[in-house]
């Protein structure tokens, strides 16, 4: 932490605190998008990498936390119901990982800010895929993919899994301990590709291991909350919010 602070500052990591506490809370309300506000507001005070790594562990923790809420047998019985899914993610982003420290800042902040913009754009307008049930293996073996391989360069494998989850017409419930199970999933395979990386190191992974006090304790809020608010209406605000973080993302690949 020393020496992030003697990098940045003290505001500067203070900072970044504090968007752990409302990344958290979001995902606590509507189930996602913490790695993608954590990411795009960590990524506009600190370097690509050094967001990718606060990242990795509050994800993992709160991942765990949303995907046994319900309880061990329900997680199971997800896992087992989306093995497809979450086995192409798992094999993706192990493999993609390690190719994020050969990329730039400006060429992790253009795909990560396009994969944001993109699925937030397309969920504010309303459209959901659909797809014949008969195609339900294939598509699910294609998403895995897909998540894994912005989950491997990126961190953040959320979006496609959601709109996956979408056309299936998934219940609310099961939905969001879906998605908890393969961003747990996803977390346990991140977090070791990248103590093999390095992304995870001395200077990085002591900032993760403090980050995961805020975050936990914004999703524990957010969970609170999560009945008393409308829905809907919260998750078109953290939508269009994501779309604002990922146009900037974009505005720091092109222009630094």
């Amino acid at each position: 932490m020393e020496q992030l602070v003697a990098e940045y500052g003290i505001w500067t990591v203070a900072a970044a605190f504090a968007v752990f506490l409302f990344a958290g809370f979001v995902k606590g309300a509507v189930g996602f998008a913490l790695p993608m506000v954590a990411i795009s507001g960590v990524g506009s005070l600190m370097s690509a990498e050094t967001a990718l790594a606060a990242l990795i562990l509050p994800a993992l923790v709160t991942n765990v936390q949303q995907s046994f809420r319900n309880g061990v047998t329900e997680a199971a019985g997800t896992l087992r119901k989306y093995w497809r899914l979450n086995l192409a993610l798992f094999l993706l982003i192990g493999l993609f990982a390690q190719l994020v420290t050969l990329l730039s800042d400006a060429a992790y902040f253009m795909i990560l800010g396009g994969m944001v913009t993109v699925a937030g754009s397309v969920q504010l307008a309303g459209w959901r895929p659909r797809f014949a049930a008969r195609l339900t293996g294939l598509v699910e073996w294609l998403t895995g993919l897909v998540a894994g391989f912005f989950g491997g360069l990126a961190g953040v494998w959320g979006p496609p899994i959601l709109l996956y989850l979408l056309a299936r017409d998934t219940p609310k419930v099961e939905l969001v301990r879906a998605q908890g199970i393969s961003f747990m999933v996803g977390s346990f395979i991140l977090t070791g590709a990248h103590l093999v990386s390095g992304v995870l190191n001395g200077r990085t992974l002591p900032f993760s291991v403090w980050l995961i006090v805020p975050a936990v304790a914004g999703m524990l809020a957010g969970q609170a909350l999560q009945d008393r608010l409308d829905q809907d209406r919260f998750r078109r605000l953290t939508l269009f919010v994501l779309v604002l973080a990922g146009l900037n993302l974009l505005r720091r690949g092109l222009f630094g």
